[in-house]
């Protein structure tokens, strides 16, 4: 049986009778037992999911009514919640935490007849690129297990690159769904903030994080996205998106259309010169497809990362104050503390990312520095905002590398917080405008991935796929050998 196979591939296989769910995630949690003591992509594993696909078959074969995902395994990152299992983020600070309820976008998978296979590891609380700062150590890269495979959602891009799932979502709040996509060689959306509900999402950044799917095709994140898309009357922030259809006239092309090149994404002295090579290749490609490629310059882009943290951290320092060890935490006996020294002493778990976050978070919106930082910030934000709405009046896309860098080694980066934050350069500023954007597996150079990122306009999730999926059609990659 190929596990390899589409997510679309796999729903005519079971229709048409030539697969069972039963025999797909029996081979899907065989492959997961032979793979995950290398790779650790996940942190638990759906003990049930057998009998929920014999459950499945069992309705097919009764002729009953069937959801569109006929049994299909897919991964869950593990600060989404799932109701009566656990939901850690990573954390030891949460390692215990059973949610009570089902997030939304479970809920619907839910309702489809997913099978939910397991929680995937992530960076804790899903602060970080590399997938190093998990309390239940790191995912490996597929690819090359010497090799960190992006994050924070590392362990949803390495369990679908693995073929430990058919898809996986996972959460992007600086290209943590696009930068692991990139690193593995799989596809990965972060959509129009609002148009995936985050109720049920354990919030890191509320005004920019966003659920997004992840799969090994561009087709398949469509049909993922048709499906947990839309508003959600427990996230105000949601979006009615008309139950628009992403996944009809996918093959559209993009003959005819206006590409900008980010300038400050695409040149510089921290861009790779393989990734540069490799980007350019690209742009060739889309030429080639009939496209009209302009360089056009973006300069705010120099100022997001520090934007980014800025924001980030001020709301990630508010989040997760509420992790007391009172409301939510472990068991730590109360004799002999008081008040603050308790709290003080239970947040020692929490892991060296979220320390340095949740510090810095306290700092910048603090009385004396808020006009110096946080004020600034909130500018650039603005600034950005209205020259990419600029932009988008010339061009229907704007395109860069989705990582400036190739996947690193574990260790490399990790005493230099700074280096590893500048991995983000490219992806924020999605997150702080808003807008869509789309990483696309291009090339493999020495066994490592290259992912190259489109980006569109609010709302514009239809025809990004559509440029996403003729790009992809470029490119002949080969799949990961485990």
């Amino acid at each position: 049986m190929n596990l390899a196979i589409s997510a679309l591939e796999y729903i005519s296989d079971v229709k048409n009778g030539n697969i069972t769910a039963e025999e797909f995630i029996a081979k899907t949690l065989d492959q997961i037992s032979r793979h995950e003591g290398k790779l650790h992509a996940f942190i638990s594993i759906n003990e049930k999911a057998l009998d929920q696909a014999k459950a499945v078959d069992k309705k097919i074969k009764s002729k009953e009514k069937i959801g569109a995902f006929y049994g299909m395994p897919i991964s869950i990152k593990d600060n989404i919640s799932i109701k009566d299992g656990k939901t850690t983020c990573a954390s030891k600070m949460l390692s215990d935490y059973v949610s009570p309820y089902d997030a939304t976008v479970v809920s619907k998978l839910k309702s489809q007849d997913a099978i939910l296979i397991g929680k995937a590891n992530l960076d804790e609380f899903a602060m970080g690129v590399a997938t190093e700062f998990s309390a239940f150590g790191p995912s490996k890269n597929p690819w090359n297990t010497d090799y960190v495979p992006g994050g924070s959602s590392g362990g949803s891009a390495a369990s679908v690159s693995a073929l430990e799932c058919v898809a996986s979502l996972g959460s992007d709040t600086g290209g943590s769904v696009r930068n692991p996509a990139s690193f593995c060689s799989v596809v990965g959306l972060k959509p129009t903030y609002g148009l995936v509900s985050r109720y049920g999402l354990i919030s890191y950044a509320n005004s920019i994080e966003q659920i997004g799917p992840i799969a090994r095709k561009v087709e398949d994140v469509a049909f993922l996205l048709n499906h947990i898309a839309g508003k959600d009357p427990n996230d105000s922030t949601t979006i009615d998106n008309h139950a628009q259809d992403y996944l009809a006239e996918i093959d559209s092309g993009i003959q005819g259309k206006k590409i900008g090149i980010i300038k400050e994404m695409s040149k510089g002295a921290g861009l790779d010169k393989n990734v540069e090579s490799t980007f350019w290749r690209a742009v060739d490609s889309f030429e080639k497809l009939g496209a009209k490629i302009e360089e056009m310059s973006l300069d705010m882009v120099e100022y997001t990362v520090a934007t980014y943290y800025v924001l980030t951290t001020a709301e990630a320092g508010s989040n997760l104050s509420r992790y007391d060890n009172i409301r939510y935490g472990y068991p730590m006996d109360l004799e002999g503390y008081e008040f603050k020294s308790y709290i003080s002493k239970a947040r020692r778990n929490f892991g060296p990312e979220v320390t340095r976050r949740m510090i810095i978070g306290g700092f910048v919106p603090s009385a004396g520095f808020a006009g110096k930082y946080l004020l600034k910030a909130l500018k650039v934000k603005s600034k950005l905002k209205k020259q990419v709405l600029e932009a988008f009046k010339k061009f229907d896309f704007l395109i860069s590398p989705t990582v400036p860098i190739l996947p690193f080694k574990f260790g490399e980066k990790i005493d230099d917080p700074l280096a590893m934050y500048m991995a983000d350069i490219n992806t924020v500023t999605a997150n702080l405008t808003g807008i869509p954007a789309i990483s696309v597996p291009f090339e493999i150079h020495n066994g490592l991935p290259i992912g190259i990122q489109i980006h569109a306009n609010s709302l514009q999730e239809k025809q990004l796929l559509q440029a996403a999926y003729a790009l992809q059609g470029t490119t002949s990659l080969p799949g990961v050998s485990l």
